[in-house]
């Protein structure tokens, strides 16, 4: 069965790296390091909690994918410059994508919250 989540946060980071390695052939070496550390570990998270020992677990561990995917998000609309990311080719994707994959996170989040609640009532 295909895991939607993680194959577009995979995809995500093939795009973050390539946004590395542009920001870094104009010079922007630690603006780069930030957002391939923040951009990369989304999809390490998302991967991380496909083996959780428990529902608990996987909430923490797509919990913390998910504020990765707030920090890639502040950076991206931060790197809208003409010096940063403003004229990258991916960047409109990198905009767009991100966006779907904090809603998705939030969403999977909630419902397994709810799940978890409800397992402990019963």
């Amino acid at each position: 069965m295909e895991n939607m989540i993680l194959n577009r946060s995979f995809n995500y980071s093939k795009k973050v790296l390539d946004s590395y390695f542009y920001l870094r052939d104009k010079g922007h070496f630690r603006l780069a390091d930030q957002f391939v550390g923040a951009g990369t570990s989304i999809g390490a998270n998302i991967e991380e909690a496909q083996a959780a020992h428990s529902k608990l677990d996987l909430i923490s561990k797509l919990t913390i994918a998910n504020k990765e995917a707030r920090e890639s998000r502040y950076l991206i609309r931060l790197f809208d410059r003409k010096e940063l990311l403003s004229s990258f080719p991916e960047k409109e994707f990198l905009t767009k994508e991100i966006d779907e994959i904090i809603l998705i996170l939030n969403s999977i989040i909630k419902k397994s919250r709810e799940s978890l609640k409800n397992q402990r009532k019963n």
